[in-house]
């Protein structure tokens, strides 16, 4: 039995692109895709990022704000990284693993009235969505090739 093609998120803190990057690529890719995420730190997990993917059906409430190790690399078949400072520090990647990155704004910057954020991390999270489904499609047209 062939093993699943793993995608790991990689964001600054694990916070929130990367923690709603999981969510999406677990409800839409299992069970032939395993995923996971961890950021170059690890800041916790943002209440707005599980209130706007709960707003969608998906519970990220009890995924772990986690640090990137050499492990998660070693595992990985590919590395997204969903923000330009973990693009810019991405360690060193096993060889054989592919990196992809998504320029994403951090929704955790925004300003503004709490409708205003929330607004933010709702298009953030949609972005997600479509870049998730996206991946996905691409790598099952690349197995079937």
């Amino acid at each position: 039995m062939n093993k699943p093609f793993h995608i790991l998120f990689l964001c600054t803190g694990n916070a929130c692109r990367s923690q709603m990057a999981e969510g999406w690529g677990k409800y839409l890719g299992q069970p032939f895709i395993e995923v996971s995420s961890a950021g170059i730190e690890t800041h916790g997990k943002n209440p707005r990022a599980i209130a706007v993917m709960k707003e969608v059906g998906l519970d990220i409430s009890n995924q772990e704000s986690t640090r990137v190790t050499d492990e998660m690399l070693q595992t990985a078949d590919l590395v997204v990284t969903v923000c330009g400072h973990a693009d810019e520090h991405c360690p060193v990647l096993p060889a054989g693993t592919t990196k992809e990155h998504w320029p994403l704004d951090d929704p955790a910057k925004a300003t503004g009235s709490e409708e205003e954020i929330m607004h933010v991390f709702r298009a953030t999270r949609n972005e997600i969505e479509t870049r998730v489904k996206d991946l996905l499609q691409r790598i099952n047209t690349a197995k079937s090739a």
